[in-house]
């Protein structure tokens, strides 16, 4: 059992456990990494401290990255998306110490973060930027161990951009999100079908036949569009991008403002990154009884505050809903405390397709080892055949077989004296 950890209960680790090898026969490229990793151990020395959501799927990455000789420490990047029996499992059994209580406050979720930092790693494994920012703005002494960091989400990416611009971002990190095994599969399907399984969950509300509002049109909101019809609902989406609206509208999705779609909504759900995407003035102009969630990493894309100056009463009808009696007799539904829905409700991504966005975490790690000192400060991709290589195993794991070029096909893609 590892020494240091916080979590709720260590007797819960045997029903963890169970839950970890149930994800785990839906992850098959990461078995298959974590079979090299145990050979090669190409990890061999490096303190690894990882801000995830602690689920049974990362905790599968865990396993890998201990395989391959990491010292691992796992911290939880939401308060509300830890699996209590999944986290006591890890530390039981695996000896890696965790940092993460279901429902966690602020103050104990910033500890958290600082014990995992504590562990003076020379990777930090994100989701959302959080270990990268105390790093950088708090805890500068931990720069000189420093090999770089991975980030996993759309939000931890947009944030590390913004670093790199304003000159402050003096080491590599890997973004994972930008792989097309990642943003492609797990912020499509993933989100897709667990955004839906939240709010579905929350509420058992029936979908069909019911207006639903989908706040961007980035691959995560695709995928909750996409679901979200495919359960009968009528969808309305938004964007600022002119381009992906266009794309909204040939996909065949109703396009328009927040502010006119927003009193047809029965549900809207935002995943954009950016804040204050449902406002005081859509909450004005919302229908009685609506029910609006999030899906994008940080609890910042509904305006909770303005949602309070026009209420006089909160109440909990059902768990993970927050009812607001607005003053002027209308309800508005608040679901996961304006977290992301699909870990607050549910369980977050189905396990075959994080088994894709963790073979990235993993050979991320590996790559900022192999390339350590080689690499620029920035935000940098993993190259493409890292990520052609994880699409191979996994239709290889699915018993997909697919062409290949003949010679001839080869000789004739890179000729250019061949025409009609």
């Amino acid at each position: 059992m590892a020494n240091n950890y916080d979590i709720k209960d260590i007797n819960l680790a045997e029903q963890g456990r169970k839950r970890i090898d149930w994800a785990e026969k839906e992850m098959p490229v990461l078995r298959l990494l974590r079979e090299r990793f145990e050979q090669e151990r190409p990890l061999n020395g490096l303190r690894v401290s990882a801000c995830l959501h602690v689920t049974a799927e990362t905790a599968n990455l865990a396993r890998t990255l201990a395989s391959g000789g990491a010292d691992v420490v796992l911290c939880a990047s939401n308060p509300l998306s830890t699996q209590d029996d999944v986290a006591a499992a890890l530390v039981a059994y695996e000896e890696i110490p965790v940092y993460a209580i279901k429902g966690e406050d602020n103050p104990t979720y910033y500890k958290h973060l600082s014990a995992a930092l504590d562990h003076q790693p020379h990777i930090t494994m994100d989701d959302g930027a959080d270990l990268v920012t105390a790093i950088l703005k708090q805890r500068p002494e931990l720069l000189k161990n420093l090999l770089g960091s991975t980030e996993e989400t759309t939000t931890g990416v947009i944030r590390l951009k913004a670093m790199a611009a304003d000159g402050v971002l003096n080491f590599p990190v890997i973004a994972v999100n930008d792989s097309d095994t990642k943003h492609m599969f797990d912020n499509r399907y993933g989100t897709g079908q667990s955004t839906l399984d939240g709010i579905i969950r929350a509420t058992n509300v029936l979908l069909a036949g019911k207006t639903f509002v989908v706040g961007g049109y980035g691959w995560c909101s695709r995928g909750i569009a996409d679901r979200a019809r495919g359960l009968g609902a009528n969808v309305i989406v938004t964007e600022i991008d002119p381009i992906k609206a266009l794309e909204a509208a040939m996909d065949g999705f109703r396009v328009m403002p927040m502010v006119d779609a927003a009193p047809l909504a029965d549900f809207v759900c935002t995943a954009t990154g950016d804040i204050n995407v449902l406002d005081g003035r859509h909450f004005e102009v919302m229908k009685d009884g609506a029910i609006v969630a999030n899906s994008g990493h940080f609890n910042v894309e509904i305006n909770i505050p303005a949602l309070e100056a026009l209420s006089n009463e909160k109440r909990q009808p059902r768990p993970f809903i927050d009812q607001y009696l607005l003053k002027d007799g209308r309800v508005i539904n608040l679901l996961g405390e304006g977290r992301l829905i699909n870990l607050a409700s549910a369980e977050g991504h189905p396990s075959a397709v994080m088994d894709m966005s963790f073979a990235n975490q993993a050979l991320a790690s590996e790559y900022l080892q192999q390339h350590k000192g080689k690499l620029a400060n920035g935000v940098h991709a993993l190259p493409k055949e890292v990520d052609r290589e994880i699409a191979a195993l996994k239709l290889k794991a699915m018993g997909i077989d697919i062409d290949t070029l003949t010679p001839e096909q080869e000789k004739y893609l890179n000729s250019w004296e061949e025409g009609t």
